[in-house]
């Protein structure tokens, strides 16, 4: 049964925390979440006064949403009380789920029985709630269809969790970082958030909608404006910086056990004397004028949004820090912008096979900058991103694709300004701007170069957690990655495996496309709700009044 920590005013510590509303919806919105019996102690507490954005408290935070991307905005909607039901204006083209559905049709879907509604369904998401929820939202989207939601969404105020969502920048994460020039791989439809239409925004925003993909900057703009049009203000600190995100233990009772929490690093006995607590958020929000203020959050909940762009993947051979190595498509953006490879004869090595390699290609390529693209899988790997994208569709990347099947070094006649080498690896760059390729046959071939650009993925920073998240993993010791080692979460509610109240949603877990991680905040918001029922209910017979 967790605890609430309750040694300062609640009441006067949120109004920090919402700019935007009164010291009396803050106690309202308290009393809702945490009970009338925990009420009546808080309503008793001076107000304790203000002293900086974040400050150090002793409260404790229901949860903690680290990253203010599409992931953390989504879950801070459903946390806000707004609840999806089943429409009674559209019919879900799957007849089986559709019928399911009606069997609790005056359930909210958070309400209900995931595993039940999301047997059988199948996706481009290994995250059963992922499928259910995106089919819901997109019916049969991968069949090329149109079809409208089956769902609508009200606003329970009743529900609302008190929750913190903290960003390094403004609402919307990486996204207002991305390469300005490249359109999105998803349609515009389907990187919007729920109760906000972004095809409705966009036209309002533009006069000549072209098409059904975007650019970037607008997603950007889309996700800030989603999150002041929600209502969602209250719950977002941009400028955060996490250092650090631990557990709290407490001595058990039976071995006489003191009051007061301790953090994990200061513990002198075996951790089996002790109970885990709380999680306790350390970091910096950084001012106006440049400087640090540090701040301590406590929750009872942590949730990891953070997506998995903060640190490129590296090839870690010799030479890769020389400064004509970049790692990041806006770096070579903006070298080219800049003219710096302009009228260069030597080519760009371009070194990838996903979407953003492509993207450096067609950057350098519609420049008349020459190319060489290296790269380790076969152009037949049934896994390249390319063979799971309509050609109708996207068009430009199956340009990329076909010059990297068609365009050998050996035959340079059709395309003179590329050259492919699928199945090399890169050895070693040199001072002198050259850098030697490997085959897979054990080829070796030096060429000299005007600059290089290995996008070969990217990893998360975890920093802030105890072996870097490592433990997490499904793969033990190994760093999270979207692909090659995803956070393990429960299937239904996107809790860790390995640590219990602290979970993972988006990329983390392996959902790299918005349609499919807002299936993560339907599964963390179904399990609070659940376990808020069932503390509750625990309450109201007499099973403690849920303060420490």
């Amino acid at each position: 049964m967790p605890v609430w920590c309750c040694r300062c005013s609640l009441a006067g510590h949120f109004r920090n925390y919402g700019d935007t509303e009164t010291e009396g919806e803050i106690y309202n919105s308290l009393v809702q979440y945490f009970g009338d019996n925990l009420g009546r102690k808080v309503k008793a507490m001076p107000l304790v006064e203000e002293t900086s954005l974040l400050e150090d408290s002793s409260v404790t935070l229901p949860v903690v949403v680290i990253g203010n991307g599409p992931s953390g905005i989504c879950l801070s909607y459903m946390l806000s009380g707004y609840r999806p039901y089943l429409s009674s204006e559209t019919i879900h083209p799957n007849t089986v789920l559709q019928s399911k559905l009606q069997e609790a049709r005056h359930l909210s879907l958070v309400d209900q029985d995931l595993e039940y509604l999301s047997e059988g369904l199948e996706g481009r998401s290994t995250n059963p709630v992922a499928v259910l929820f995106d089919t819901l939202l997109h019916p049969d989207a991968d069949f090329g269809k149109d079809y409208p939601s089956v769902l609508h969404w009200k606003l329970e105020q009743h529900h609302y969790i008190p929750h913190l969502v903290l960003g390094k920048g403004p609402p919307g994460g990486a996204w207002h970082n991305m390469e300005g020039s490249m359109l999105t791989i998803s349609f515009g439809n389907w990187m919007e958030l729920p109760g906000l239409k972004f095809k409705d925004w966009v036209t309002s925003k533009r006069r000549n909608l072209k098409g059904d993909r975007v650019m970037p900057e607008e997603v950007a703009r889309y996700y800030k404006h989603y999150v002041k049009v929600m209502g969602l203000q209250k719950n977002f600190r941009e400028n955060t910086y996490i250092t650090s995100v631990s557990r709290l233990y407490r001595a058990r009772e039976e071995d006489g056990g003191q009051e007061g929490a301790i953090p994990a690093q200061h513990l002198q006995m075996e951790k089996s004397k002790f109970i885990k607590r709380n999680w306790e958020v350390r970091g910096y929000q950084r001012a106006a004028d440049g400087s640090h203020v540090p701040f301590t959050l406590f929750a009872e909940n942590v949730v990891l949004a953070t997506g998995t762009l903060d640190s490129p993947a590296r090839l870690e051979v010799e030479g890769e820090d020389l400064p004509f190595v970049f790692h990041s498509l806006p770096e070579f953006g903006a070298a080219v912008s800049k003219g710096k490879l302009r009228g260069k004869v030597d080519p760009v090595l371009i070194v990838g096979s996903g979407l953003t390699a492509a993207d450096a290609v067609l950057c350098a390529y519609n420049n008349n900058i020459p190319v060489i693209h290296a790269f380790r899988r076969r152009v037949t790997d049934p896994s390249l991103i390319f063979k799971q994208l309509p050609k109708k569709l996207y068009p430009e990347y199956h340009k990329v694709y076909h010059m990297m099947c068609t365009q050998s070094p050996a035959d340079s006649s059709t395309l003179p300004g590329y050259s492919s080498f699928p199945e090399h690896c890169v050895l070693s760059f040199k001072s002198d701007m050259k850098c030697i390729l490997q085959s897979v046959s054990g080829l070796k071939t030096i060429f000299k170069l005007s600059a290089a650009v290995v996008l070969i993925g990217s990893h998360p920073n975890l920093s802030f957690l105890k072996e870097e998240g490592c433990y997490l993993g499904h793969n033990l010791g190994r760093p999270i990655t979207c692909k090659g080692n995803p956070v393990e979460i429960d299937a239904y509610t996107y809790e860790c495996v390995k640590e219990a109240h602290l979970f993972a949603l988006g990329p983390l877990v392996g959902d790299n496309f918005v349609r499919f991680l807002k299936g993560g905040a339907l599964g963390i918001t179904h399990c609070l709700a659940t376990r808020q029922k069932k503390k509750h209910l625990f309450v109201e017979r007499g099973g403690g009044d849920g303060v420490a």
